[in-house]
């Protein structure tokens, strides 16, 4: 939420830089919690910062070269959708406290697989220019029609 409205002000004649403060209150955003977010953006070199009177963040780069998969990962956001952990011991642990694998594991973590390519083709561009909606379908159209049960 706080990138999209970054990059639809940063879009905004005259382009400035943006400041947490507006971010926070247009968002209803914790501003310690944008704090910590931008800095891990920053980091990542997501965002850059603009010091001085009139400061604030604007992208690094354009919107339409900015996956929303690259800033979950900037903000240290697993892409999971299952408790297991790649190269971790296990999923659960049998009775002799042996890791093994649980039996449902390889569909989440085929579905966390799912959403990560999903985030990757949709660019933050995409997201303000309100062109996700319908994604998901036209995607499951171009997949193979799944096996009739027997």
């Amino acid at each position: 939420m706080a990138l999209a409205d970054l990059a639809a002000r940063g879009n905004e004649p005259p382009s400035r830089p943006v400041t947490l403060a507006e971010i926070a209150t247009r968002q209803q955003l914790s501003l310690s919690y944008l704090e910590q977010l931008f800095g891990k953006l920053r980091r990542a070199g997501i965002i850059v910062s603009v010091r001085g009177p009139g400061g604030g963040y604007r992208l690094a780069r354009p919107a339409d070269r900015l996956p929303i998969a690259d800033i979950v990962e900037a903000v240290d956001e697993p892409i999971r959708v299952t408790r297991c952990r790649e190269g971790g011991p296990g999923c659960l642990r049998d009775c002799d406290g042996t890791p093994m694998r649980c039996r449902t594991h390889d569909l989440w973590h085929e579905l966390s697989r799912q959403i990560h390519l999903f985030l990757s083709a949709v660019t933050l561009a995409d997201v303000i220019a309100g062109k996700v909606a319908g994604r998901a379908a036209q995607l499951a159209e171009d997949m193979p029609a799944p096996l009739a049960a027997d």
